[in-house]
């Protein structure tokens, strides 16, 4: 059966807990339409994350971000709806959302929207000579 555009984000058990990883997920076909002309609007996704106990799962994470296709979204709405419903799933340490919107009326827009747990300090970059 084929797959449908769902709203559920399934998740499974971090393989590392104890350790602080960068997550790096790329969307490079998202869809949603402009609420002012229902014209469809076109975005790459860049969701990079640090997970504490759980991490996203792909084929929910791609079947949710497809459930946008027909609903209508000011960008920076979508933008922080997504991550809120992406840290509501997992409480992830730390995690940052870019969505890079194609051209609209001559004007490119980028939103960047980011959560970070009250308790997670992040490690100290490594600088090599």
């Amino acid at each position: 059966m084929p797959s449908l555009p769902s709203k559920a984000l399934e998740t499974f058990p971090n393989p590392q807990p104890e350790r602080d990883y960068t997550i790096r997920i790329r969307v490079p076909e998202f869809t949603c339409l402009c609420p002012k002309t229902g014209q469809p609007d076109f975005a790459e996704l860049t969701l990079e994350y640090v997970p504490d106990r759980l991490c996203a799962e792909l084929k929910a994470l791609k079947t949710y971000v497809w459930s946008y296709r027909d609903e209508g979204a000011f960008h920076e709405a979508v933008t922080n709806l997504i991550l809120s419903d992406l840290v509501t799933a997992i409480a992830p340490r730390f995690m940052r959302l870019t969505a890079d919107f194609n051209v609209r009326g001559g004007i490119y827009t980028t939103v960047v929207a980011e959560h970070r747990d009250p308790g997670w300090q992040p490690p100290e970059p490594v600088r090599l000579p």
